[in-house]
Order: C-alpha cells, then structure tokens, then sequence
C-alpha cells in the first residue's frame, strides 16, 4: 500500500516499479494491484464528478475507507468481511470437534481466542464489526451446546455462562495521533 498525493506520481512509480520487479524475473500481480482516488478530497471530488462515495482497500485484515470525525478527515478501518466469515467458519469445526469435553474448559479456550482476535482487530471504528463476530459466535457455541444432549440448556444460564467467559469488545488501539503524540511530546 502505498500514497500519492497526485496520480501522475502514481502511474510514473507504478511503471518504473514493474521495470525494477523484471529485472529479477518478477511482476505485479494485477488482481492485487490498482489505483484508486482516496484521501480527504476523494469524497469531494467524486461528488463533483458525479460518481459515488471513495473505493475502499482491503490490506492486513482490515477494509480501509475515508471518513471524517470532528470535521477532520480519518481512515476508517474495519474488519474484512471475508477475514472474520474465514475465522468464524475455523471456530466452527473446533467447536464441533470439542463438543463433548467439559463447558467449562471450552469456554476458557473460547475466551482465549476471542482476546486473541481482539487483540488484533480492535482498532478504533471497528466496535460494531467486533460485536457481531461476538454476537455470531454466541450463536454458534449455541447450536453446539443445545446437540450435547436431548435436553437444551436453559437460556438464562447459557447466557450467562456465554458471559462469564467470553468478554465483550472494548478498542485496546488508540488513534494514531494518540500513539504519535505519546511518543513524541512537544
């Protein structure tokens, strides 16, 4: 990923970058390479010309998109859909291959890997996206623990026991200017 304040500077480093990449027998994958308009005067100037809102980019695991917050411009970042529909989906094979070892041990290891996934995935904006990776995820022990037995567990004590170990969402990121200005005082 990389910036350019103006796209001529774009196109010239993306050419001389291929030719630099042939030298040692490589190229750029054209699926995974584009240029799109972003930054703070996208939104403006694609309104002017009568397109819709900035592209977005997907890069580490996150959906990256222009945004405003206290009227100054911000990259919004947010889970990527395919990242979290890719984990949930690895979180229901174990689920179903732990199915009949102790609540309580698998709740634990579940708590353990939700902090994980926090841990990484808690970044400023991201609180909605976060809380329905929760929210699936209580629905998926759900549907193991009621196949346990004939007989479901009662709501209220699943509910709680869902609560006991897996945590909420909280952001453990702070916004780069907070990182920055921690690091360099003035």
């Amino acid at each position: 990923m990389l910036g350019f304040e103006h796209r001529e500077d774009a196109e010239r480093f993306l050419s001389e970058f291929g030719g630099r990449l042939a030298k040692f027998g490589l190229e750029i994958h054209p699926d995974k390479t584009r240029l799109i308009e972003f930054g703070r005067f996208a939104e403006s100037n694609r309104r002017t010309r009568g397109e819709g809102k900035p592209e977005t980019f997907d890069f580490l695991g996150f959906t990256h998109y222009c945004g405003v917050k206290k009227g100054r411009f911000i990259v919004w970042r947010k889970t990527a859909g395919k990242r979290m529909r890719v984990k949930l989906q690895q979180l229901k094979q174990e689920l179903r291959r732990r199915m009949h070892e102790p609540l309580a041990q698998v709740g634990a290891w579940l708590g353990s890997v939700q902090r994980g996934y926090y841990q990484y995935h808690a970044v400023p904006g991201n609180s909605a996206t976060l809380g329905r990776f929760r929210h699936r995820l209580f629905w998926l022990w759900w549907k193991i623990v009621g196949r346990r037995s004939e007989r479901r567990m009662r709501w209220d004590r699943y509910r709680s026991m869902f609560d006991r170990w897996v945590p909420y969402p909280r952001i453990v990121h702070p916004y780069p200017s907070v990182r920055f200005d921690a690091m360099h005082p003035r």
